[in-house]
């Protein structure tokens, strides 16, 4: 039996812009490690990821869409980040709801990158500690959080990362929340 047998984890993205290796990597980790993951884009079809916020990556199939998914379906969310996603989605009024409701209901929330942008947003962060890339500390401050320089920080059910070489202990940090 696998670690997260029977956990279910919901991704969510926009359709195009999403930091390859941090959506791929954590969807396919996760279900490696017995977990059903579910990808949620603003529509349906694919996403499109990009490599380093510019070069084409690998297409992600999307599973459903934002407006399809109920927080009481899943135990966990996962936002990835590349800045392009990050901003598009932190605009988008389902995905900022569905970030507030994981965190209201008291699921893991995990956000890795820019992600930590739709946290902003969805106003979850008061009193908190994250991490996220670098550029993002004075947003994170501005939202009543206290910034730090490490591959993963847990405060509560927040989960969050700075970028892709921080991604084994995302994932770690994911699964250990989840048991």
């Amino acid at each position: 039996m696998a670690a997260l047998d029977g956990k279910k984890i919901l991704v969510i993205a926009t359709n195009y812009g999403v930091e390859q290796d941090e959506i791929v990597v954590p969807t396919d980790q996760l279900r490696e490690r017995g977990a059903d993951v579910t990808v949620a884009g603003q529509e349906s079809g694919s996403i499109a990821t990009l490599v380093g916020d510019k070069d084409p990556g690998k297409q992600v199939d999307v599973d459903t869409t934002f407006d399809r998914v109920s927080v009481a379906d899943f135990d966990a969310l996962v936002v990835p980040g590349g800045t392009i996603n990050a901003d598009t989605i932190r605009q988008d009024a389902t995905a900022v709801a569905l970030v507030k409701d994981f965190a209201e209901a008291g699921k893991p929330v995990a956000a890795i990158c820019h992600g930590p942008w739709t946290l902003i947003e969805a106003g979850v962060l008061q009193g908190k500690t994250i991490t996220s890339f670098p550029s993002l500390q004075t947003d994170v401050r501005n939202a009543g959080a206290e910034w730090v320089d490490q591959e993963v920080q847990v405060d509560g059910g927040l989960i969050t990362s700075r970028n892709p070489d921080d991604l084994p202990a995302f994932v770690d940090a994911i699964e250990s929340a989840l048991r």
